[in-house]
């Protein structure tokens, strides 16, 4: 394998499994077909298009993606979760036998508080369980991956035990998630590096991470895993997802597009849908995206600051680190409002047309300024007023 082909990240989708677990976030199956055809077109690796045995309305949804999404040639993984129970492993099996490719994505605890308090397992018995599971999925000619749920408050001894029995019984698929949002980018890209130095066989599967953003640090965490050794990353459109929601996908994606490059890293997505996907995403769920959300927030490429202004009309680069087009975006925007200064103003004036210098610019200037005072942001019609005035 290539030097280039080592440093491929795959992007692995989880907006419509884990990101439609967020309270208030369930998608109508019609939505959820929509919006898998969308990540197919941004050309992401793996879309988890849901947990099959959770009801017959999920299954179904997983089928009908399978079958359409999942049988275009070129076109993403299919993936299912299912615990490590029978039926969960059966039911995603069946859900996704019309794709071209599919993955079974099995998950148990690993973790001392997990095991003891909610699945009431010993850690023989949690051991015996993934071994069997994932044979299970194993036979069913699928692609496996194994997750280790609440890796990051697991003990490291036994993590590594749990990834060495799901790579000997057929997983090629191997993810450390912090699901509880609990570690921190120093931490987590360490554990990922210690599993892989403790178990040679991770050299046969790609090492994965899911990051949730409890403390505000998924897509840190996810970045420092990449550096770490994982080549998967699990994320969700517009962050969302249980509680505060996961690493958001187009956050890791640009993160790795804009900065990635000095370590060689990239991925396949096509970078100009993520606007789109982001808007599709915002109304199945019937939730805005919040103005300040980084890469798909309204305010993303807007500048307001007179001397950020200033720059921006000098040079797009000087405050913007990714062009408006690089996203799907529509353009940068010069927002007008008391903080804005006298380049910006007339910028947008000479765009609507009008084109003023001198006294004439200076007293509109003056006269902008009293407005502006008053309102939190001075638009195209107001402006024009003034310049009539």
């Amino acid at each position: 394998m290539s030097h280039q082909q080592r440093n491929r990240i795959i992007v692995f989708d989880t907006t419509l499994r884990d990101g439609e677990q967020g309270p208030g976030f369930q998608m109508t199956p019609a939505g959820k077909l929509a919006i898998a055809q969308q990540l197919a077109r941004m050309k992401v690796d793996v879309i988890e298009a849901g947990f099959p045995v959770s009801s017959p309305g999920e299954a179904r949804t997983v089928k009908a993606i399978a079958e359409s999404v999942g049988r275009e040639i070129g076109g993403p993984e299919i993936c299912a979760l299912a615990r490590c129970v029978d039926g969960d492993i059966d039911a995603a099996v069946l859900a996704l036998k019309g794709a071209r490719r599919r993955r079974v994505h099995v998950v148990i605890a690993t973790s001392a508080i997990h095991m003891e308090s909610k699945l009431r397992m010993t850690p023989t018995q949690v051991i015996e369980r993934i071994d069997a599971s994932v044979r299970r999925a194993a036979r069913s000619g699928a692609h496996v991956q194994f997750s280790a749920e609440d890796a990051s408050r697991s003990d490291i001894g036994f993590l590594s035990e749990a990834v060495r029995t799901a790579i000997r019984a057929g997983a090629s698929t191997i993810n450390i998630p912090d699901t509880v949002g609990y570690a921190m980018p120093m931490n987590h890209g360490a554990r990922v590096r210690a599993v892989m130095r403790r178990v040679p066989a991770t050299s046969r599967a790609v090492m994965s991470v899911h990051c949730h953003d409890d403390l505000g640090m998924a897509a840190a965490n996810t970045y420092a895993s990449i550096r770490s050794g994982a080549r998967q990353v699990e994320a969700a459109m517009n962050g969302i997802g249980e509680r505060a929601g996961n690493c958001a996908t187009e956050e890791i994606v640009m993160a790795i597009k804009v900065r990635g490059g000095t370590q060689g890293f990239w991925t396949g997505v096509d970078t100009r849908e993520i606007s789109r996907t982001s808007r599709l995403v915002s109304e199945a769920i019937d939730t805005t995206v919040a103005p300040n959300k980084a890469v798909v927030g309204k305010n993303a490429f807007a500048h307001a600051s007179g001397i950020h202004q200033d720059g921006m009309v000098k040079n797009p680069a000087t405050y913007e680190i990714m062009r408006p087009e690089d996203v799907g975006a529509e353009g940068s925007r010069l927002v007008l409002t008391a903080r804005s200064g006298r380049r910006a103003v007339e910028q947008r004036l000479r765009q609507l047309g009008r084109h003023m210098t001198g006294t004439e610019l200076e007293r509109l200037f003056a006269n902008f300024k009293k407005v502006a005072d008053r309102r939190r942001i001075v638009g195209d019609a107001e402006l024009m007023r003034l310049a009539r005035a």
